[in-house]
């Protein structure tokens, strides 16, 4: 006898943007062990921080459970651009994206969330967020050319970010706590929630 099982929605949901995503040829095999680090908080409902701060470990509402979903497709969304060619003030794939280009064809495409203008721009919407809750799909912002927010990234999990770093480069993920960006680190902010 076959024993038939269903997925849950959500990891149906996940599982079927995967496959495209691979089948499509837009990203590798690492995606499938990037995921993992891009999944719910494990704290189970009615258990959590007393101050109430899901970011805290507090049992999660379903608000906030879809927002944490829609964070994730922006991080899915932002991998599949992954080698796109740098142009400054680019807002598309095709001709090229620059840091806060990338930014808002991702957030627009991937989360229906409709975010314009300059890094800077960006940086004075949302929430800030302290680096030790940074979550899949929150901005980070540098100063890379002295000037305040001058660069944007996406946060993807595990003290990487994804982003268009400048003229010579393409969309590619870096570390967040080690190397040319660390000591440029601004802020991060939040568009979820």
């Amino acid at each position: 006898m076959i024993r038939r099982f269903r997925l849950p929605d959500r990891a149906y949901t996940w599982a079927m943007k995967i496959f495209q995503l691979l089948r499509m040829g837009l990203v590798g095999g690492a995606l499938v062990s990037l995921s993992a680090c891009m999944s719910l908080p494990a704290t189970p409902w009615g258990q959590g921080s007393a101050d109430g701060n899901p970011r805290n470990g507090k049992a999660v509402s379903p608000a906030t459970l879809a927002s944490i979903e829609k964070a994730n497709d922006v991080v899915l969304f932002a991998l599949g651009l992954m080698e796109t060619g740098y142009r400054f003030g680019g807002k598309n794939p095709s001709a090229g994206l620059d840091c806060s280009g990338m930014v808002t064809y991702v957030f627009e495409h991937a989360a229906a969330v409709k975010l314009r203008g300059s890094a800077a721009d960006i940086a004075k919407l949302g929430r800030p967020v302290d680096v030790a809750q940074l979550r899949p799909g929150d901005l980070v912002f540098f100063n890379t050319r002295n000037k305040s927010y001058s660069h944007v990234g996406i946060y993807i999990g595990e003290d990487r970010f994804i982003h268009s770093p400048s003229e010579k480069g393409k969309v590619r993920t870096d570390r967040l706590k080690s190397g040319w960006f660390a000591t440029r680190f601004e802020e991060a902010r939040t568009y979820f929630e």
